[in-house]
C-alpha cells in the first residue's frame, strides 16, 4: 500500500497551481460569475497548455496521480471548472465527462458549458446530457437526459474519488487563508493566533483536513490497484471529505468573523462554490445511508477498518 503520490505528480500539481496563478487565480471564479458562458474560454486554454486531457486515470497508475493532483491544484484556486468530471470521463462513449447523480432530478455545475456529458448513478446506469433545465448558484443545472445502458459500474469509483480531491485543495486553501488572517489580525494587543482557544480550533481543522488527505491518497491506490472494494472506499472517502469539510469552513468561517461571509474575502468565494460538491450527488446522511447499504455487514476494510 502506496500512501504517498509519486513526485511526478506532485510537480505536475504544483505546476498547475503556478498555472492557474498566472491566469489569474482567484479572479477566475469572480469573472466566471459574472459570465458563465465564458468558463471554457477563462479555463480551458490553461488546461489545455498543462496537458491535462493527455492524462490517462483509468490504465495508467501515474496517470491517476497526476489527475488527483490537478483536481486538488483547481480546487485551491476554486477554478471554476469540472475538471474532475472531465477526467472521470469513460473511454467507451463518446462523451467529455462524467457526472455522478442520484435522485430523480439530477443536477451538476456544468452551466455555461458546451459538452458532451455523461451522468452514472451508483448502481451503474449511464444517461446521457441532452440539456440542462434551471440554473441556480455555483452553475449548477438541473440536467435532462436519456438512458443510455447499465454497464458503468466500473466508473463510479472514480467519479466519486477526483471531487473529494477537489474539495481537499478547498480545505487546504481554506485553512491557509485562516492562519494568515489569524496571525494578521491583532486582539487585545497580540495577534489571534496566540490566544489558546483560536489554536484548539485551528488543530481540530487542521487534523480533519490532514486526515481526509491520508484517506484520499488510500481511495486513490484502491482504485489503481482495482480493489473489489473500490466503490466502498470511495464512498466512505466522501463521507469523510463532507464531515472534513464541514468542520474546516465552520471554523475558518469562526475564526474570520463576518468579514469571512463577504465578497471582498476569498474565504467566502471558497465557502460558497464549495457547495456543489458538498451537496451533488449525495449530502451527508444520503452518503452515509449509501455507505451502509453497500457495505453491509461486513464492513469496511484497510483504512477504514
Amino acid at each position: 500500500m502506496i500512501l504517498e503520490l509519486s513526485d511526478d505528480a506532485k510537480e505536475y500539481g504544483r505546476q498547475a497551481l503556478r498555472a492557474f496563478e498566472a491566469a489569474g487565480g482567484d479572479q477566475l471564479v469572480q469573472q466566471a460569475e459574472t459570465k458563465p458562458e465564458a468558463r471554457e474560454s477563462l479555463v480551458g486554454p490553461i488546461l489545455d497548455g498543462l496537458g491535462a486531457w493527455d492524462l490517462d486515470p483509468r490504465t495508467d497508475a501515474d496517470g491517476l496521480e497526476a489527475a488527483a493532483a490537478l483536481c486538488r491544484s483547481a480546487g485551491y484556486w476554486a477554478l471554476p471548472y469540472p475538471v474532475a468530471e472531465r477526467l472521470a470521463a469513460p473511454t467507451d462513449l463518446d462523451t467529455d465527462g462524467l457526472i455522478v447523480v442520484a435522485g430523480k432530478r439530477p443536477a451538476a455545475a456544468i452551466a455555461g458549458l458546451e459538452k458532451r456529458w455523461t451522468t452514472i448513478t451508483l448502481e451503474g446506469a449511464r444517461d446521457a446530457v441532452t440539456g440542462l433545465a434551471r440554473i441556480g448558484p455555483g452553475f449548477v443545472a438541473e440536467l435532462q437526459t436519456v438512458h443510455v445502458d447499465d454497464d458503468g459500474a466500473a466508473d463510479v469509483a472514480l467519479g466519486l474519488v477526483l471531487p473529494c480531491w477537489t474539495l481537499l485543495g478547498m480545505l487546504d486553501r481554506a485553512i491557509e487563508l485562516t492562519v494568515a488572517h489569524v496571525s494578521l489580525r491583532k486582539q487585545f494587543g497580540q495577534a489571534l493566533s496566540s490566544f489558546q482557544g483560536v489554536q484548539f480550533q485551528l488543530t481540530d481543522a487542521e487534523v480533519e483536513r490532514s486526515g481526509l488527505d491520508i484517506l484520499a491518497k488510500y481511495a486513490l491506490w484502491s482504485i489503481a490497484t482495482d480493489r473489489p472494494e473500490a466503490l466502498n472506499d470511495a464512498l466512505a472517502l466522501r463521507m469523510s471529505a463532507l464531515e472534513a469539510a464541514e468542520v474546516v469552513f465552520r471554523v475558518c468561517h469562526q475564526l474570520h468573523g463576518a468579514v469571512g461571509f463577504c465578497d471582498e474575502t476569498t474565504l467566502s468565494w471558497l465557502s460558497r462554490y464549495s457547495q456543489p460538491l458538498r451537496r451533488l450527488p449525495l449530502g451527508l446522511s444520503a452518503t452515509r445511508d449509501a455507505l451502509t447499504r453497500r457495505a453491509g455487514s461486513a464492513g469496511l476494510t484497510g483504512l477504514y477498518a
